[in-house]
């Protein structure tokens, strides 16, 4: 193991020791605490429990054993934490003030309060890379401190009867999901352009209506209450609702809010507020703080039959029928009204996004079908029966014009047959593409401007996989641009940088105002016509002052049906994955070593893609933790290995067959240790790496998931590994029909 570790493919670089508080370090660091009288009689009951478990593999037994000894640890230590021997001054007092009022509540209240924790899996749930640890054993105690007796807290013990009834009940739900999935995919498609050819559905459903502030509740505005009408009331609160972020600080945010709440305000509403620095929203804002926390301290039972209202909706307006197949629909619910928000520094933030009515809404279903009705007192605009579309209900949002859908979720035939077809011409591409670099190629010489411009952007979307960009009204939208429409100011050419000749670096703000910045090393020819196109332009002109994006998909549609610039950024995803599988992947490596070449493989899609994120807020409090572990790991296998060499030495020469049982224990303990020890510097390389880099943007959208699937095959990777739930339900299609021999 130790050498597969030290591979250079590996690159296993264990993160620098930090000193955390996990148990595991209390252990090193400390040693173990002495026991109270308190936590003798706690560890008397958690043994007497333990008797009566049932009887287990010696295997299950020492990773319980190496488990439930981190948690009473734990026990201990929280247990002298609540002890006012431990606690001193008002930490003391604050501890004694919150077990009195335990008094009074039923048996079954002091049982949520004492509920034990669960131990935290070594699990990464993004990278799927670790083991998991079994949940610490249910018969151990918790206990009950009331005026200084113990009781220990009964569980619920589960007979071996009832844990497989239970696991085959979850198999026969699965096997009846599987049996009732639609495969889609078996059956002959229709004629270009039928999407189906019956639709029913229930409509969209709408955000419940506006309930007015409490009375006690008001705004003021220099200093006096003032109290407004509904509609300028509920813009009110929606800024209200945002005072705690950093939004209701920005200039522009502010000033669009405050000229869309005055449209909602009677004249003399607008007569009295004409300064929003003067408005006080606190009592608002406190408001909306403690109707928050209330939903977070919902009783199970209030949360019970709040999930049971969801489902209600849900089932009445989450399904449609399609050709008789019952659907799931995606997003179904039309969006409550609010403050527009935007990405980055959008021009628009702070706009109201007005409440959407029934006469805004336009229908999509089958002339045969059961018409949705509209709420009480409304109408539709319009009802349709157009089968050569998707969705199920269209209607227009006010702050920037885009047209909203309701469609069917991403696991329906609607959307896999999209999806078929999408990875389908991205795999036709791979047989063209040769000729059309060629062609770009010499266009790159042309004696026309245009042609020239479109040879160099072609040949950025190619090589770079950028977004071909396209028109927006200038000031109406955020300032991203993509290939076509690059502004001189965003390049910048070094004839040398770096050691490296004819250096293009690109800084400009992509989709959804992620920054791209990157410095390519380009062609000579290239880096000629850019310096061209550069010649007597400001910084704010376009470089491609000749070209957009429908020249371009015209272009490119002449040399291949279909092919567009997304199609060229999805080829370049998908083989570069089979690429970098292929180079990384290895049969003889263990799971996690294969986990972490597929996700490096993915990783080099997202640098291609520019896929970033912000680095997890909890990351280095994270990594410190596992840092921990693999401390505690190290010496827990230097441990191993001296009691195999001590236990070795006492067997020399015996043929005493207990010894020898003893030190084959003994190896496999130290074979346990190392395994467990290179998961976990394999799982710290994995997110060090992996911290602003966003995985799933390509896996859902740009990788065609055959490829996945025939690597998993090939590697004998469980597919639930590389794939959560949801990914495997929208890629039944894959799932299915991709044989081991797959090739993008």
């Amino acid at each position: 193991m130790a050498d597969q570790a030290k591979r250079g493919r590996l690159k296993v670089t264990p993160v620098g020791a930090v000193a955390g508080d996990g148990p595991h370090s209390r252990h090193t660091l400390l040693g173990k605490p002495k026991k109270t009288a308190k936590a003798r009689s706690a560890s008397e009951h958690s043994q007497k429990g333990s008797k009566q478990q049932e009887v287990k593999s010696p295997k299950e037994e020492s990773t319980d054993m190496e488990m439930a000894d981190d948690v009473r640890f734990q026990l201990r230590l929280k247990e002298e934490a609540d002890d006012e021997d431990f606690v001193t001054g008002k930490a003391a007092i604050d501890r004694k003030r919150k077990r009195e009022p335990t008094d009074g509540l039923s048996s079954s209240t002091i049982l949520s309060l004492h509920k034990k924790k669960k131990v935290t899996p070594e699990w990464d749930g993004e990278t799927g890379v670790g083991k998991k640890k079994r949940k610490t054993d249910r018969k151990e105690k918790n206990v009950v401190k009331e005026e200084g007796t113990h009781h220990p807290i009964p569980t619920k013990k589960w007979t071996r009867e009832q844990v497989e009834a239970s696991k085959a009940l979850k198999i026969k739900k699965q096997e009846e999901e599987e049996q009732q999935r639609w495969r889609w995919w078996e059956e002959d498609k229709y004629e270009d352009g039928i999407k189906w050819k019956f639709l029913e559905h229930k409509g969209p459903y709408f955000p419940p209506k506006y309930q007015p502030l409490p009375h006690d509740v008001k705004l003021y505005y220099d200093g006096k209450p003032v109290k407004l009408g509904l509609a300028a009331e509920e813009v009110a609160l929606f800024f209200a609702q945002m005072l705690d972020h950093e939004y209701t600080t920005k200039e522009v945010f502010r000033n669009n809010f405050f000229r869309d709440w005055r449209k909602e305000m009677t004249e003399e509403e607008r007569v009295l507020i004409t300064d929003l620095n003067k408005c006080d929203f606190g009592e608002i804002h406190a408001m909306h703080r403690e109707r928050v926390e209330t939903r977070k301290n919902m009783s199970k039972d209030e949360k019970q039959t709040l999930k049971e209202a969801n489902q209600k909706i849900m089932d009445e307006y989450g399904y449609c029928l399609l050709d008789h197949h019952r659907e799931r629909v995606g997003n179904f619910k039309i969006e409550p009204p609010g403050l527009f928000r935007g990405r980055g520094e959008h021009p628009k933030q702070g706009m109201l996004k007005r409440r959407i009515q029934p006469e805004d809404v336009v229908i999509n279903c089958s002339w045969d079908s059961r018409f949705p009705e509209p709420p009480a007192g409304h109408r539709w605009k319009e009802v349709r029966h157009d089968n050569t579309v998707t969705w199920l209900a269209s209607w227009t949002e006010n702050v920037q014009g885009s047209f909203k859908y309701v469609m069917l979720s991403a696991i329906s035939k609607l959307k896999g047959e999209k999806d078929w077809e999408k990875y389908e011409l991205a795999r036709r591409l791979k047989s063209r593409v040769d000729d059309i670099r060629l062609q770009y190629q010499n266009d790159l010489k042309s004696k026309q401007m245009v042609t020239r411009q479109r040879a160099v952007a072609l040949y950025f979307i190619d090589k770079l996989a950028l977004r071909a960009g396209n028109e927006k009204e200038e000031g109406e939208t955020a300032d991203t641009v993509g290939c076509c429409s690059l502004r001189v100011e965003h390049i910048t050419l070094h004839d040398v940088l770096d050691g490296e000749k004819c250096v293009v670096e690109f800084d400009f703000l992509g989709k959804d105002s992620i920054r791209y910045y990157n410095k390519v090393p380009v062609s000579k020819r290239v880096f000629k016509n850019l310096k061209l196109f550069k010649e007597s332009k400001q910084e704010g002109d376009d470089l491609f002052d000749r070209l957009n994006t429908a020249m371009l998909n015209k272009h490119l549609s002449s040399l291949m049906p279909g092919l567009t610039a997304k199609v060229f950024r999805t080829y370049n995803a998908s083989i570069t994955l089979q690429e970098q599988l292929r180079e990384l992947s290895t049969t003889s490596d263990n799971m996690a070593e294969k986990l972490l070449s597929y996700n490096r493989a993915n990783r080099a899609v997202a640098v291609l893609c520019n896929h970033q994120r912000a680095p997890p807020k909890t990351f280095e409090k994270s990594m410190a933790n596992l840092q921990t572990k693999i401390e505690s790991c190290k010496e827990k296998l230097a441990l191993a290995k001296r009691e195999l060499k001590q236990t070795k030495e006492e067997a020399k020469g015996s043929s005493d067959s207990k010894l020898l049982t003893t030190v084959e224990k003994k190896k496999k303990a130290v074979q346990r240790s190392a395994e467990q020890l290179l998961r976990m510097e394999v799982q710290a390389t994995d997110r060090e790496e992996n911290k602003q880099i966003a995985l799933s943007t390509s896996k859902l959208n740009y990788l065609d998931p055959r490829i996945t699937v025939a690597w998993c095959k090939n590697m004998e990777v469980p597919l639930d590994k590389v794939y959560n739930k949801s990914l495997r339900a929208k890629f039944a299609w894959a799932v299915e029909m991709t044989e081991l021999d797959f090739e993008f």
